[in-house]
This record gives C-alpha cells, sequence and structure tokens, in this order.
C-alpha cells in the first residue's frame, strides 16, 4: 500500500520517538526548553525601589537581583524616552545587575530582564517606571543661528550655570553632539566655567553641513543637576573664502575655493592704531555705520565722526572692512585708518556682496598686536590645534579661563 509523503513522514516520526523513548523528541520542539517562549519571570526577579508605584530617584542606583531558587539573570536592558540606554553590570553568577551610571532625571524607563530557571528554559520580566524631575536644570544654548556661513564659522555653547568641576565638564561634553561631514576632526574648549567654543582642526569643508544638539535632556551632570531640553543648530557652509589684507604691501587678496577672484588696493592701521594680525571671522554685515572716535576712546586731533558705507565687522572692538572714499589716494599706498581696513567706496560694495558671515579674514605683515583667540570675536584660529585639544575636558589639559565676547566692547573703530 502507498502512503502519503506527509503520511510517511508522520509514520517515521512516531518510529523513531518509539525508538528514542519517551524522554526525547526529534520532530517538534515542544520538548527543548530554548524553544520555548519566554515565562513571566516576574517571580523570579526583585528590584531594589518600588518601581510602578510611582517616580523613583534617579541618583539612585537601580538593582535587579535573582531570587533565591529562581534561576538567573542572563541580561538586562534599560532604556529611557530619549532611546539612551542605562549601562549597568551582570555578575558571572547571573545572580544581580545593578546600573553603573546615573539615571536620566524626568523620563521613563522601560527594563527587560531575561532569565532562565534550573532547566534553562528562558524568562523574561518587563516593566516600565518614571524618575523623578530634577531640582536644578542645566541649560545649553548653542550659537550662531542656523543658516549659511562661511567655513570659518565656529560652534559656541553657552551654559546656565557655571560649571567648573572637571568630571561634570566630561559629561557636558559627552552630551553635546556636533555631526560633521566623514572624516573631520574636531573638539570643544571650554573658554571658561560657563561658554565653550567647537571647531574642527582645519577648516570647514565647503559646502557641507554642521549639527549640534544637546543630549543632555535628564542627564546627571553634578549633584542634583541635571541637563535641559535644549534647541538643536543646523549650519549650511557655503564656499571657502579666504580673504587676506597684507598691511605691508598695502593690498587685500579675495579668494574663493582656492582661486583669486579679485585683489584689491586697501589702507590699514596706521602707527598708534595698528591692525591686528591673525585670522578673524566675519561677525556680521552693516550697509551703513556711524562711527565716532570717541566710543573708542579716540579723542583730541585723532577724532572722528564718519558715515561709513559697506562695512563688514570682524572685532567685536570695532574692526571693520569698509568703504573710506576719504583715503582713496592712500589707498595700496600707505596706512592712514584707525584699525580698520579702507577701500574704495566701489570695491567695498563689491567686498560686501561677496563676503558671508563665517568668512576668513586674515591680516599679516601689521605692527599691531596679535588678533585675540577669545573675547574680540572669533580668533579661535589663531590657536594650534595640540593647544586647542587641551581646553577639552575629555581629551588634555585645561582651559585658559579668559572671558568670552564682552557686549560692552561693541563699539566701532575706523
Amino acid at each position: 500500500m502507498k502512503h502519503s509523503p506527509r503520511l510517511r513522514t508522520a509514520l517515521s516520526c512516531t518510529a523513531l520517538v518509539a525508538s528514542l523513548g519517551a524522554g526525547a523528541t526529534a520532530c517538534g520542539g515542544g520538548g527543548n526548553p530554548l524553544s520555548a517562549r519566554p515565562y513571566d519571570a516576574a517571580q523570579q526577579v526583585a528590584f531594589n525601589q518600588a518601581v510602578g508605584r510611582r517616580p523613583v530617584d534617579p541618583d539612585k542606583p537601580l538593582e535587579i537581583t535573582a531570587k533565591a531558587g529562581g534561576g538567573r539573570i542572563t541580561d538586562v536592558t534599560a532604556v529611557d524616552t530619549y532611546g539612551r540606554r542605562l549601562a549597568g553590570e551582570l555578575t558571572a553568577k547571573g545572580d544581580r545587575w545593578h546600573s553603573t551610571a546615573p539615571m536620566a532625571a524626568g523620563v521613563r524607563y522601560t527594563v527587560q530582564v531575561g532569565t532562565e530557571d534550573e532547566r534553562g528554559a528562558p524568562g523574561l520580566r518587563t516593566l516600565t517606571f518614571d524618575t523623578t524631575p530634577a531640582k536644578r536644570l542645566l541649560n545649553v544654548v548653542f550659537g550662531p543661528e542656523a543658516g549659511k556661513y562661511g567655513v570659518g564659522q565656529p560652534i559656541t555653547a553657552e551654559l546656565s550655570e557655571a560649571v567648573k568641576d572637571k568630571a561634570a565638564r566630561a559629561v557636558i561634553e559627552r552630551g553635546l553632539v556636533v555631526q560633521t561631514p566623514p572624516g573631520v576632526e574636531g573638539a570643544w574648549y571650554w573658554v571658561d566655567d560657563k561658554h565653550l567654543h567647537y571647531r574642527p582642526k582645519e577648516y570647514w569643508p565647503a559646502h557641507s553641513t554642521v549639527s549640534v544638539r544637546s543630549n543632555l535632556e535628564g542627564v546627571r551632570i553634578s549633584d542634583r543637576l541635571h541637563g535641559a531640553a535644549s534647541k538643536p543648530v543646523e549650519l549650511r557652509i557655503g564656499d571657502r573664502v579666504e580673504v587676506t589684507t597684507d598691511a605691508a604691501a598695502h593690498y587685500l587678496e579675495f579668494r574663493r575655493n582656492g582661486e583669486v577672484i579679485n585683489t584689491i588696493p586697501v589702507t590699514t592701521g596706521k602707527p598708534g592704531f595698528s591692525t591686528r594680525n591673525g585670522v578673524k571671522v566675519v561677525l556680521g554685515k552693516q550697509y551703513f555705520v556711524q562711527m565716532r572716535g570717541d566710543t573708542v576712546g579716540i579723542g583730541g586731533d585723532e577724532y572722528y565722526n564718519l558715515p561709513v558705507y559697506y562695512a563688514t565687522r570682524v572685532t567685536w572692538s570695532g574692526e571693520y572692512v569698509h568703504a573710506a572714499p576719504w583715503s582713496v589716494d592712500s589707498q595700496g599706498y600707505e596706512n592712514v585708518s584707525h584699525g580698520c581696513t579702507g577701500m574704495s567706496t566701489g570695491n567695498a560694495a563689491w567686498f560686501y556682496e561677496n563676503i558671508t558671515e563665517g568668512d576668513i579674514v586674515k591680516v599679516i605683515n601689521s605692527i599691531g598686536d596679535d588678533m585675540d583667540v577669545f573675547g574680540n570675536g572669533y580668533g579661535d584660529w589663531n590657536m594650534d590645534w595640540k593647544k586647542w585639544r587641551e581646553g577639552s575636558a575629555l581629551l588634555k589639559g585645561t582651559p585658559d579661563g579668559r572671558s568670552p565676547t564682552d557686549q560692552a566692547r561693541l563699539r566701532p573703530q575706523v
């Protein structure tokens, strides 16, 4: 008699079961404990906090233990509202798991505890609980505002509270996430206790996108201080514009993406008012500025009160690149300004239209002082990369403690 394939399989399985005995099966996984669906391990594990009843203290470590005679814990995952995993450690025997980092405040955790009993059958315990909100919050405000910038634009972060402790600073740095193009190396630098700057080793790649966000919401920074939500910022980087002003040659060279596209005769600061040497970053543009000497402490025979057009600002203390029709005869020949870079109105209009906030303006061969790294605009690029890295709490060294921009000095000079 012929049997169908299905019937032959059933008969073969029956025969094999008979030959193996009642204690084993080769067809169907019902007898293999590892093939079973995880059982509810609620009675197998215990938590050190009264989870599920009321919000728990995030500063208290989370501990999960296997009850006596209930098998062992195989793995634990604890994930908060924002998808951040809570770090923890499981003993070799599987009898205890404890968190090795503080929980976040004011969030909800979902915890999954994997177990197995004496037979090796898997169990699973899943629960959620909230943590109490933080009493003190650290706010972070990023700068500049979202928009299009040049390749020299640093990212800034201003904290609502001063942070001096190195360990707390390291927590903050880890939570300030800067997304850059592949292969771009960058680092934060602590300007002082409340201000950080971020820049890459080299200028940003042209036509790239850079973004910064905080991952500190709810994260414990120090005793009873937790991170608050922050607004992210995205920067669109334009062409690579590099301007070099040679104060000795009295000419300005304008490069875009490595190509010289204009050379302009200029005048810079005369002796006693010499233009600062070094790399500066364009801070903004103003079509018209009324410039007065007394706003920067200049009076007497050197006093001026002039309407200035096509003004591109490069320092907070009042250094601009602007139209200076009164000094056209000196442009290309001698330095006669009070620190600014002057040019004809036509050249200034062209410069104004082709320069962008965040572009690089470098001055060389001036007899003036060097540009400050911090405090008078963005002189960040005047610090070498090795020293910059030393200003990071995650890398080596400590910051120099100098103050950021002094708003009281926001005055023009010509």
